[in-house]
């Protein structure tokens, strides 16, 4: 039976603790990260059509799936790749906050590869897929892994981590865009004055301690952000006040997250940070083990 369809759920990631060790002579930063999947997810259907190209829809209005788009583009590498005849229909069904520094982008263009590769059969490994997603972005290597790992490099070299100890995870993506770029621009890694400690945070999470994990988090792209947006600041302390274990920004921002011991202590404090941030986007989640292909139909 030859499967014509599948269906990929695609989970965000946040980063439990950011590094940056140095600016590389290429521009790029040495980065030193520990990112962690989480169970809020797009959904990514892929279907085989006789008709040639590629459609793609998306249910983002403002989203543009086009030859810019990360899933177009891991469709077209992995299709030139393979000279794949046919065509492909994309439908994106979008929850992930968008531009909110939880890899939105590249955990879709991730679950397209690993659809992909399963739909039109390929047989690639995951570091293979991971090589070629390092082509199109640096955090979908780990996208492609997913779950608790060590990220190096500028994110492109992994080592899977025991998983983190459980945790519910709470998020508040504000209404106010961030440039990862202009992030990376102004940072000035020779000047950081205090790094979050990833071997200790790592230490903490072999000996499944979420206290001492969430002690040693932190991010130092906070630096550079929160002048920017200082109603991050503003919500990192508010949801310390509502009983989170550690609050911080997740990637380049504006996205703020915040660790809670049970899933009760989070919807509460889900429910009042959406009260007090009425435009904001609150959602709440747990830690997960990564990419999730839910469901294949159909036949040829």
């Amino acid at each position: 039976m030859k499967i014509s369809a599948c269906r990929v759920l695609a989970p965000a990631k946040i980063n439990l603790g950011l590094d940056v060790l140095r600016r590389r002579e290429d521009g790029y930063h040495e980065l030193r990260m520990i990112m962690q999947s989480i169970s809020v997810w797009d959904t990514l259907d892929l279907r085989i059509t006789e008709e040639p190209g590629i459609r793609a829809t998306c249910s983002e209005p403002s989203l543009a799936m086009d030859e810019k788009n990360l899933v177009i583009r891991a469709a077209v590498l992995l299709k030139e790749e393979f000279h794949i005849p046919g065509g492909l229909k994309i439908h994106l069904d979008k929850k992930i906050p968008m531009a909110a520094g939880l890899a939105g982008g590249s955990t879709d263009a991730a679950a397209a590869l690993i659809g992909l590769n399963r739909l039109w059969e390929l047989h690639l490994s995951d570091e293979e897929l991971a090589k070629r997603g390092l082509k199109l972005g640096a955090d979908i290597p780990f996208c492609v892994m997913g779950g608790t790992a060590l990220a190096e490099g500028i994110g492109e070299k992994l080592t899977r981590l025991e998983p983190a100890p459980e945790a519910a995870v709470v998020l508040v993506k504000p209404p106010v865009d961030v440039s990862t770029a202009f992030v990376y621009g102004n940072l000035r890694a020779s000047e950081l004055k205090e790094h979050p400690d990833i071997d200790g945070q790592m230490d903490a999470i072999r000996r499944r301690d979420l206290a001492g994990m969430c002690e040693k988090c932190g991010n130092v792209l906070e630096t550079v952000t929160v002048p920017a947006c200082p109603v991050i600041r503003e919500i990192k302390e508010t949801m310390l006040q509502t009983g989170a274990l550690v609050s911080m920004m997740s990637g380049s921002g504006p996205t703020v997250f915040g660790l809670y011991r049970g899933k009760e202590d989070a919807g509460e404090a889900a429910r009042i940070l959406q009260n007090i941030y009425p435009d904001a986007s609150v959602l709440a989640a747990e830690f997960t083990d990564g990419i999730r292909t839910e469901t294949y139909t159909g036949e040829q």
